[in-house]
């Protein structure tokens, strides 16, 4: 699977029309996605895999855990 779109940082739009938000402590590992980047979706487990890059995603308009975000960004 394509990206189809990755405008802002914490939004990815898949070639099949799915928008998934990063999740804040991986944003890192995006900024070098272009639309042809190749994904290996693997979403029952909300991860996709770009490149080298494997992130964490929720779909869009969802919101993520705050105690999780937390905990993930402290451990660093």
């Amino acid at each position: 699977m394509r990206i189809r779109s990755h405008s802002e940082s914490h939004l990815v739009e898949l070639d099949d029309g799915s928008r998934w938000q990063v999740f804040p402590g991986d944003l890192d590992l995006t900024l070098n996605w272009k639309p042809e980047t190749e994904t290996d979706d693997d979403l029952g487990s909300h991860m996709l895999v770009g490149g080298d890059a494997k992130v964490r995603v929720i779909a869009e308009g969802k919101s993520w855990p705050i105690g999780e975000v937390k905990s993930a960004l402290k451990e660093g």
